[in-house]
């Protein structure tokens, strides 16, 4: 319990010990002026029930004062919560942006990387190709150096030489 709450709770409990205290001095009426005429009538009643009046009327405007700070309280919590889902959306949004672009990057470096794959198998063909002509160069030239080499060569005769004679 607050320190508001317990003042308020000691004033009324004042009020009403007093009132059955003076029951009787309340109860007892008296001649009154309204301004424009006079009455006979209790006046502790009238300001007993006077405060009771102002009492409710306070404790009408405190609720309705509550009422609408729950009402307030509860409408910007409703943006807020709109708002967060906003902020959301807007971070899902970004995530989705960077996904598609980094999707993006990829491809390109993929494709990038599918050009020079095909470039180099390319050039590695070409070059098989041509270690097979060198390679066929070179078995053709030992072919032909092996059937020069095994072909029959004519016999030789052999022929006598003789020495040129002396004189």
């Amino acid at each position: 319990m607050g320190i508001r709450t317990g003042v308020l709770l000691f004033v009324v409990l004042v009020i009403a010990a007093l009132a059955a205290l003076n029951w009787g001095t309340l109860a007892t009426p008296t001649l009154m002026s309204l301004g424009f005429m006079q009455v006979t009538a209790p006046l502790g009643m009238i300001m007993l029930g006077l405060t009771v009046l102002l009492g409710i009327l306070f404790i009408a405007y405190v609720i309705y004062l509550q009422s609408s700070v729950l009402l307030e309280t509860r409408r910007h919590t409703k943006e807020m919560q709109v708002q967060r889902d906003l902020a959301d959306k807007a971070e899902a949004s970004r995530f989705t942006e960077l996904r598609n672009f980094l999707e993006a990057q990829e491809n390109i470096h993929m494709s990038r990387n599918a050009e020079r794959h095909t470039a180099l198998i390319a050039r590695v063909e070409q070059l098989e190709n041509t270690l097979a002509a060198h390679v066929g160069q070179l078995e053709d030239r030992l072919d032909r150096r092996a059937t020069v080499a095994v072909s029959p060569v004519a016999p030789v005769t052999p022929t006598v030489v003789t020495p040129p004679p002396r004189f």
